[in-house]
């Protein structure tokens, strides 16, 4: 519905709206200028004063006539370049919950909206997670408007878009869409704006996984992520320069990468800041720890099933003694004491932090071997694995694994080596059926295959 050229319908309404009198950080400041009355709304904490002030000094200035049409008043008597009309109350309302500051000025049928937001933010310090050995340190913080900032700092290109849209029924979420015109996949592009504008979620209370939800609906059983992620406004914009997707989320400092391969998440900025061989030798080691991380349990597992067919200079890998609790349950038991440390140091105040890696590490491991729970042998390539683990950028890449080896583990423990190969063609089908938007496939460059693409996966080509 379109507002009233009367201010005095609109100020009933808008207060009916608004409730400045029960909101106290929802400011209602009303005006008078040019022989008209006006009447301003917005929220105390996003608002930049100063330059208010400045705006409405200005205002002081005009006698009766200078605001007869707004068309002359924007152009010859708003001394501000961040300022559009709109007639919509909907609009008006979401723009000014948005941080906006709303004008309404008697006998204008639109009033005139004020960029004047001011978000408290963070330090845009380098991430915790995606830290590098060089390269920039900055990151992204929970304020699209100052991400999005960051990335037209690096791509000064008229080709990048950087499109606006907002989600959620309730919260109005803003969203950027980040991308250069000339490479993105349209078809991509588009099926991903469709979804977005048609969308009937109400808000997105858990950021990117909600979003998630939204593109391509709900991923019950498949670990395997089908998104990047990262909080480095480098990384985002050498995604951006590849022709990739990159969306940003208002009250998030991640921002999301489409389409993504498994080689893509797998990736880390430390590969492009050092020298290409270098960069190639981190690359390929990181591709092999991961297929270690997967199969070295289940292997071993497989080698205690079937001694008699491990070759003579592997036969120390066997377990000789009896042991109070079968391996399977050793293996089994320690991936979720892994995981409960992990939860239990998140929790844990940084200056015990310390005291607790020191009383973790003596009882889980020489005490528990001495008392007979745990095997050495267990206990070390569990502690491969935990190390291992964090060679992976993603987060979710590393659960991913993790579960496909526990599935190998409880197969190869049930059902010998038939248990071990089920294991391997899950984890293919797993992989080969996880579908991305656009036109590679989650597997590229083996499936479908193509050599340039694997020699570009592992060395860095001009």
């Amino acid at each position: 519905m379109n507002i009233s050229t009367d201010i005095e319908k609109n100020k009933l309404h808008f207060d009916a709206i608004f409730c400045t009198e029960r909101n106290f950080d929802l400011k209602k400041r009303e005006l008078s200028f040019a022989g008209k009355s006006a009447v301003l709304y917005m929220i105390d904490g996003f608002l930049r004063s100063d330059v208010l002030e400045r705006i409405l000094a200005e205002f002081t200035f005009l006698k009766e006539g200078d605001a007869d049409s707004e068309k002359e008043f924007l152009e010859h008597h708003i001394p501000f370049g961040g300022v559009e009309t709109e007639s919509d109350d909907n609009m008006i309302v979401t723009a000014v919950l948005s941080g906006r500051t709303a004008l309404m000025v008697d006998g204008f049928s639109s009033a005139f909206i004020f960029e004047l937001r001011n978000y408290p933010q963070r330090d845009n310090a380098e991430p915790d997670r995606d830290k590098v050995m060089r390269g920039s340190r900055d990151g992204f913080t929970e304020t699209m408007l100052f991400n999005a900032a960051l990335i037209r700092r690096r791509i000064r290109d008229r080709d990048l878009s950087i499109e606006y849209q907002n989600i959620g029924t309730v919260s109005r979420t803003d969203i950027a869409l980040c991308y250069l015109s000339t490479k993105v996949d349209g078809a991509m592009l588009k099926d991903v704006r469709e979804k977005i504008r048609c969308s009937k979620i109400e808000a997105l209370t858990m950021n990117q996984e909600d979003l998630a939800n939204v593109i391509n609906g709900k991923q019950r059983w498949n670990p395997f992520p089908k998104y990047k992620f990262t909080e480095r406004p480098d990384v985002a914009a050498a995604q951006i320069m590849k022709g990739d997707l990159i969306v940003l989320i208002d009250n998030t400092p991640t921002a999301m990468i489409m389409p993504s391969t498994i080689f893509d998440i797998a990736e880390d900025a430390n590969d492009y800041y050092f020298p290409p061989l270098t960069g190639a030798y981190l690359r390929i080691t990181r591709l092999l720890t991961m297929l270690v991380t997967l199969f070295v349990t289940p292997v071993w597992m497989l080698a205690l099933e079937y001694p008699e067919y491990v070759p003579e200079a592997f036969r120390f890998v066997l377990v000789t003694e009896n042991q109070n609790i079968p391996i399977i349950w050793q293996l089994l038991i320690l991936e979720f004491v892994i995981d409960g440390l992990k939860l239990s140091s998140l929790n844990t105040p940084g200056m015990l932090s310390s005291t607790f890696s020191i009383i973790a590490g003596i009882i889980v491991s020489d005490f528990a071997v001495q008392s007979g729970w745990f095997a050495s042998e267990t206990m070390l390539y569990m502690a491969f694995v935990a190390m291992a683990n964090y060679s992976q950028p993603g987060y979710e890449l590393g659960y991913a694994i993790k579960f496909m080896r526990m599935f190998m583990l409880i197969g190869t423990a049930i059902f010998g080596i038939f248990g071990f190969a089920a294991g391997i063609l899950l984890t293919l089908y797993l992989i080969l059926t996880t579908k991305i938007h656009g036109k590679k496939g989650y597997f590229s460059p083996i499936i479908p295959f193509s050599p340039k693409g694997i020699v570009q996966l592992l060395f860095r080509l001009k």
